[in-house]
């Protein structure tokens, strides 16, 4: 039981990395045209192009519950689930908290909440897919936790 704690947490932690590498290499390199709808809305849709990057990571994590079900894979229960953790602590952050897609969280008003709204918002004031900053969602630089 201790091993898929572990796997599970690892997961989730290697997550951030992961979105801090897709978003960074992925969102703002060559699926840009799928991430700009993000930067700068051109469309009446409450859909982004963007929530396609949603998809791919329940995918994923669907393909790890698989090898897990047809004993493939021993760990692929606790991969899964911690790949879909950090899918849904990032759409609460980002999604809900942040962006404000659902109306809940309006009040919070933490200290790392006001951090993690400003690392953001310092990434969104670049609507190009050049010169970024803050490409992680949970973690982010010390100088916005200091200043919140």
């Amino acid at each position: 039981m201790g091993l898929y704690i572990l796997v599970f947490v690892l997961t989730f932690c290697l997550m951030e990395f992961m979105a801090w590498f897709t978003h960074k290499y992925v969102m703002h390199g060559f699926l840009w045209y799928l991430h700009a709808d993000h930067h700068k809305k051109d469309h009446d849709s409450w859909f982004e192009r963007n929530d396609a990057f949603f998809i791919f990571y329940a995918v994923v994590s669907m393909i790890f519950f698989f090898l897990w079900q047809n004993n493939i894979l021993e760990i692929g229960l606790a991969i899964g689930i911690g790949i879909f953790a950090y899918g849904l602590a990032y759409f609460l952050v980002h999604d809900i908290f942040i962006h404000q897609r659902f109306k809940l969280f309006r009040n919070a008003n933490s200290k790392y909440g006001r951090a993690v709204r400003r690392a953001h918002k310092m990434h969104h004031k670049h609507v190009g897919k050049e010169d970024g900053e803050c490409f992680g969602m949970l973690l982010f630089p010390l100088k916005y936790y200091k200043n919140a």
